[in-house]
């Protein structure tokens, strides 16, 4: 019989399919890629001002005022600044919390 056992039959009471399994294998590739931090990106525009760019980063991030304002000047002089890195899942976290604050924030790869 194909798909039985041996041994299987008299202990089910007739015949049971072993149905064969697939194992995921993951290759190297797939494991870097997997482990590759991912950025938030906050973009310069025209709405709104420094001071509540630097609240936003300070109030959200908790980061103290001296780098709040320094990345908020890389978001004005630059045209962006990354603001914070970690998991996919932490970075669309902090960007739909940063679009809440109404800026203009995406999330990437980090290179």
């Amino acid at each position: 019989m194909l798909g039985v056992r041996a041994g299987t039959q008299a202990a089910y009471g007739g015949a049971v399919s072993i149905a064969p399994t697939e194992q995921e294998t993951v290759s190297p590739d797939e494991v870097t890629e997997a482990d590759t931090p991912w950025i938030t990106l906050v973009w310069n525009d025209p709405v709104n001002l420094m001071s509540y760019v630097t609240f936003v980063f300070q109030s959200y991030f908790g980061y103290p005022k001296s780098k709040a304002e320094k990345l908020m000047m890389d978001v004005h002089v630059k045209g962006r600044a990354v603001v914070s890195n970690g998991s996919r899942e932490q970075m669309e976290t902090d960007t739909e919390a940063l679009q809440g604050y109404g800026l203009w924030a995406t999330f990437q790869k980090d290179d």
